[in-house]
Formats: C-alpha cells, structure tokens, sequence
C-alpha cells in the first residue's frame, strides 16, 4: 500500500508537468507538431540514422534501401536494442503491386541443442544470458531478402553510411547512453565484450564519441560478398567457434541452413481501418484480438484517460495475452487457429467474460480447435512504405560476442518454454515465440499508417493504444504517441508462468488521479514506472494532399524527418 500511495503522488505531482507545454494548438499532452513532408519521410529512434535513410532516399534509393541503411546504422549507434546478431521482421507496401508484403526474419534453435540438455542438466528455464539463450541471427538474411525483392541501390552504398560512422565515430545519444551503462555491469563478464562495448571499462557517456571498427570490417565483408559472408563464410565460422568455446550449441551448419521466410499479414478491420500484423512466432496477433474485443465498447463516448477505458483495455489486453500465452509459437510446429483467434465470433465470446466493475484475477485462454528493440518506418517519393522492427531481446543481448566482428548474439531463446506440453516447448531448429512485431494500416485497400512501438510486451498494447488514439479519440499522429500510455504486466507468459492476482496495472504519469481511485475500487493493482511504456515512430500518408506526416517517440532518442 506504501508504494501505491508513494506511485499516487508521483502521479499527481507529473500531471503539472505534463500539461504545461502552453501549445497553441493540439492537445495538451503533445511535444510537438506531425513532421509534413512530400517526397519522403523517415521515422528512427536515433536522429543521426533518420538522417542517413533520408540520404539515401534523396540518392534515388526506395524506401526498402532507406529502412536497411537506417538499421544498419541503428545497430552502430543503438546497440542497447538491436544489431547484425539479433532478428528482424518487416511489413511492406508496395507501390507497384499495390500490396502489403510481409517478412520473418527470425533464426531458429541450434539443432544440436535438445530439451533433454536441459532437462538433465536441472534447468527450469532458459537463462538469460551466455550460450544457450542464443538462436540464430536472421537480421542480416532480411536485409538481403528484403534488398532482392524490392532493393533498388547497390547493397555497397546501402551499408556505406553505417561503416563511415562506424570507423570515424558518432556522439551517443542520451537514452542510449542511458541504458548502455546499465547493460556493462551485466555483460562485461564475457568475453570480447568489454574491448568493443566500453571506453575504458566503461560505456558511452552522453555525448562522447563511440567507434567500432570491428563493426566496419563485418560490414564491408558483408557489402562485398553478401549474404553468404555472415551465413556460410568466415563470419559463419568465427561465430561457430567462439560458441564452441564458450560451451554452446550454436554451429555452422545453423548459420549455414538459415532463411527467412516471407508470409501473409493478417488483419481485423477496427471501424473502417485494417490493421495488420504479421502472424506467429510473434505476438501481432494479441493486438488484433484486443481491438477485436474493444470494438464492442463505445470506446469514444467513454473518453481518453477514463476508468472505464483502462479497465476495459486492461480487461481485453488480459483475455488477449492468455491466447498469447497458450497459442502463439512457431506455425512450423503447430497447428495454430489464427484466422478463430482474430474472428469477430471468437471475440465476441470472450468479451463477455469482462466484468465492468471487477479487475479479473484469472482468465482461461480459449478453447480452441486446433526487452529493449528498436523500429522504424520509412516511406519514398514512389509511394512505398516500410514497417521494419528489429531486436536483440534483453537490451544488448546474450553478451556472447564473437571476436574481432563487433556485435553481440541474441539471447531470443530465452522465450521457450520448458513444459513439453506447451506449443512454445523448446526444438531443435524451432523459431522461438517473439515480442517484436511492425505494424501497418490500410483504409479502403490504400496505405494509410506504417508504424510500430517498441518494449517487449508493451508492444501488442501500444499497437491498440495508437489505434484507438487516432481512431476513437480523434488525435493526429503525434498525439497518438504521445498520450499518457497504460501498460499491464503480469499476465500468462509463452514460457509458462501464469498471471497471478490479475497481474499489475502500470500508468503513465497524466492520468487523473479520480481515474486511478476509481481503478483501485474495481480491484486494479496500480503502482507508477519510470520506463516501459515502449518507442514509436509512425509515417501517415495523406492521399488527399499526396503528403506524408510522421511522428517520432518523445520517451525516446529518436526523429522524425522528410525532404
């Protein structure tokens, strides 16, 4: 009760803050105007890697050339969320087929390791960090899928902004510097991490001058000689051996067997929008059953920061992430009912299990026939759009980091289940179950928003938190993100635990205190966080005026910009 009392005063004290902007126009809450521009727009979570897709775009090059320039920079400069050693999904429209495309970028189990290693070897779960946790890397695969099918520039001059200011250097931001220094503590333990990540055994400060030129090396071989460098060649083999000395099962022949896969998004249409999500391993899907479940609620007339909006949302983000828990895995595997779980029928049903004047402190999940991340978006002259999120999982990784190349290795593995029972249980060459997920929205068949937030769990609730915002509340892009965001933690995980007492109810400093009394009396355990709330970035494309606006994450580093 002390904490929720101290959380209260944090509360009401920040609601000040967060009304005095004095803007002449929008809503009180917002930092800033849309960024309107009509050739081309780009949205990052670092200043300096907008700057670099926008480069490319004013070069000639798509917004497909733009998005991986961009990530390759982000992986230079924010490696606290993303890297070559970590996976990447993306949805993307193209202009000239006029059709959303989307892409799973994410590596699969080392085939060598069993269940049975771990089961023999007392594990109740995967540990976070060193060997085990690390899956196979598909980042760089998906920038070569994505630069084949759709790539227009040479992959040399895609990648060249990011080995430029990986050999001459960049000054780190603020919140990645931030984050950067909580990750050396955890990780400077294993080996080669410490010569790469820090400046005198420690990370960063904001402001100083960061370089790797391992990093250059990795992604001039990868410019030169593709894709097969990093997969089947003298990348391919460093990683194998240094897994090896470190006791892990991660080979070669992973690497060597690796692809990506592209597949269909699915979709709900929420009042006239269709927004899309990619299928699992990934957690898109949660988003669309909570919109699906929402749907059904006068969410307008209940107004933004209300008590019977945050039960209602935190009700359906339950009832959502205990199908989450139980269905999402890899669909190599499993015979997963998406097209049930996304059906209005199917949400119609589990809407009635909201009480609306009771927190639950359990769901069932249906019976059914059967971190830190970075995202961005960039859009082109030409009318195509790129959704592109990728992730390391735990902020910098495994802390496996492969001599002389200059990234670190995921630890995604983590996110098996250990239960043989549970459809996320883990394989041999199995794709683990994902927290990242891009997301896009068509109205009417046409582009209408590529966008994406950021953080682990947070993600499928911020997704429907932007829709909604825009949709029902009438907010324009920038407002969307920027709007005092709600967050439950606690419910039922894909690696097993389950959702105890209803889980916690974090909320964003903004909102009314009357609202969280109110929340409290319905049964809502609340406290205040300083951090996961997520990053968003979002590109909207006017059809009318034949512009683009976009919006950048205020709780971040990041930029939107355009020519």
């Amino acid at each position: 009760m002390k904490n929720i009392v101290i959380a209260l005063l944090i509360t009401i004290s920040s609601i000040n803050i967060m009304c005095a902007q004095d803007r002449v126009t929008g809503k009180t809450f917002a930092t800033r105007s849309e960024v309107i521009a009509k050739h081309g727009m780009a949205a990052t979570s670092q200043p300096l890697a907008t700057q670099v897709a926008l480069d490319i775009l004013k070069k000639g090059g798509n917004a497909i050339d733009a998005a991986i320039a961009a990530n390759a920079t982000l992986g230079l400069m924010e490696p606290t969320g993303n890297g070559m050693g970590g996976d990447l999904f993306a949805i993307i429209w193209d202009a000239k087929t006029q059709k959303l495309y989307g892409l799973n970028a994410s590596g699969r189990s080392p085939k060598s390791l069993t269940l049975n290693y771990f089961k023999e070897n007392g594990y109740d779960k995967i540990p976070s960090h060193g060997p085990l946790p690390v899956s196979v890397p598909g980042c760089v695969d998906g920038w070569f899928e994505m630069h084949k099918k759709f790539g227009t520039l040479k992959m040399a001059e895609i990648l060249d902004p990011a080995i430029k200011y990986a050999r001459e250097g960049f000054p780190v931001s603020e919140l990645i510097a931030y984050y950067w220094d909580h990750s050396v503590p955890r990780l400077e333990e294993f080996s080669n991490f410490s010569e790469i990540y820090t400046i005198n055994g420690k990370a960063p400060a904001k402001g100083e001058i960061f370089k790797n030129p391992y990093l250059a090396n990795t992604l001039e071989k990868i410019a030169k000689g593709g894709r097969d460098v990093f997969y089947k060649g003298e990348i391919a083999k460093e990683i194998d051996r240094y897994i090896k000395e470190q006791d892990g099962f991660l080979s070669y022949e992973d690497l060597a067997s690796h692809k990506s896969e592209w597949i269909e998004p699915i979709s709900v249409n929420y009042r006239g929008f269709d927004v899309w999500e990619l299928p699992p391993n990934g957690q898109g899907t949660a988003a669309l059953q909570m919109l699906n479940i929402l749907e059904g609620y006068d969410i307008a007339s209940m107004g933004f920061g209300s008590t019977e909006y945050i039960h209602a949302f935190t009700e359906a983000k339950k009832l959502a992430f205990e199908d989450r828990a139980k269905y999402y895995s890899d669909m190599d595997f499993n015979d997963i009912p998406i097209e049930k779980l996304i059906s209005k029928e199917y949400s119609n049903e589990r809407r009635k299990l909201i009480d609306p004047d009771f927190a639950a402190e359990e769901y069932p999940a249906g019976e059914l026939e059967q971190g830190n991340t970075i995202y961005l978006t960039v859009a082109d002259q030409y009318g195509n759009m790129v959704s592109l999120i990728q992730s390391n999982y735990r902020g910098m990784g495994s802390g496996m980091t492969p001599k002389g190349l200059g990234f670190i290795l995921q630890d995604r593995g983590e996110l098996f289940s250990l239960d043989e029972n549970h459809m996320n249980c883990y394989e041999p060459g199995k794709r683990p179950f994902h927290t990242i997920i891009p997301a896009f929205v068509t109205k009417d068949g046409k582009p209408f928003m590529s966008f994406g937030l950021m953080g682990g769990s947070m993600q499928p609730q911020g997704h429907a938190q932007i829709v909604i915002n825009m949709v029902d509340f009438g907010m324009n892009l920038q407002e969307a993100g920027d709007a005092p965001r709600i967050r439950h933690g606690g419910s039922s995980q894909p690696t097993g635990e389950i959702m105890e007492d209803g889980g916690t109810l974090y909320l964003e400093s903004g909102i009314d205190y009357e609202v969280i009394r109110e929340l409290m009396k319905k049964g809502h355990k609340i406290t205040f966080d300083l951090g996961g709330y997520g990053g968003y970035q979002a590109i909207m494309y006017d059809a009318k005026n034949g512009v683009y606006y976009g919006a950048s994450e205020s709780r971040k580093d990041g930029q939107a910009a355009g020519y």
